[in-house]
This record gives structure tokens, sequence and C-alpha cells, in this order.
């Protein structure tokens, strides 16, 4: 039998393209992962921020921030920004990542934390809110606060 009459492909062939399917495989996975880490960490900004802002409602209210020792507390269905619609009922205690949020308030001041992306503290690392302030990321890759004009301090 003639070799170069058989029509199909050759081993090598096979290999070859199942290689570069598999090295488009990783990348793409790695760029869906990376994607779904970054929407995680914008929905935990976001929750935090709902809160923030029911607190910050409360305030306006009532010239004071509520006495809360704990996040949990804060968005139990039986807490004063729930029932006052402040913030939405069923808030969760966890971050998307599944740590728990940390959060306290007083009369004077309040103070909102996520740990961020335990297994990416480098570009979501943990970050912080606190009254008339937006996330304040601590340590990682924090920009540097800017001066007027834009030119950083």
């Amino acid at each position: 039998m003639n070799r170069r009459n058989e029509k199909g492909f050759s081993l090598l062939e096979l290999l070859i393209a199942m290689m570069i399917i598999a090295v488009l495989g990783t990348m793409g996975f790695n760029q869906v992962r990376k994607r779904s880490a970054q929407a995680r960490y914008l929905k935990a900004q976001d929750d935090l921020k709902i809160v923030a802002e029911g607190l910050d409602q409360y305030y306006l209210a009532n010239g004071k921030y509520p006495d809360f020792g704990s996040y949990d507390a804060m968005v139990d269905a039986n807490s004063v920004l729930v029932k006052g619609n402040l913030i939405k009922a069923n808030m969760g205690g966890t971050d998307p990542f599944g740590a728990p949020y940390e959060g306290k308030s007083n009369h004077g001041s309040y103070e909102l934390k996520c740990q961020g992306d335990p297994n990416d503290q480098e570009e979501h690392g943990p970050f912080t809110r606190t009254p008339s302030q937006g996330p304040q990321q601590i340590g990682g890759a924090a920009a540097a606060p800017k001066a007027e004009g834009g030119a950083p301090k």
C-alpha cells in the first residue's frame, strides 16, 4: 500500500493541534479567573458602599451614627438601617471571597472593612470605608493620593 494515498492526519499533526488548543484554553481560563476575582472585588466594594450610604443617611436624619458593635448587627433584619429602609434586607455578612466583613460604628464615626482576595492581595487587597470617603486600599497596589491638579502628592 502506498502511504501517500492514505487520507487523515498524522499523529504529529494531531499532537500539535492538541497543544495549540491546550495553550489557548489555559490562557482563556486565566483571563476568566482574573475577571471573576475582579468582579467579586467590585461586589465587595459595592456591598460596603451600600452600608456606608445607609449609615450616612441615618446620620443626616438623626445627627449621629447608630451604635453597632459588628457588621452583622448593621445588616441584621432588626437593624435600624434595615427597618428604616436605608439598606436592603438580607445583605450577607460575608464578602464574595467567603471571609466575614468587619465593621463598627458609634455616634461620631464608622469603619467598614473587607479583607479582599486572599489569593491576590497585591491587586485586590484589603480596603476600608469611613465617613465621607470611598474605599481606601490598605497596602498592596494603592495609588498615591492626588493633589489639586491631578499630580501625585
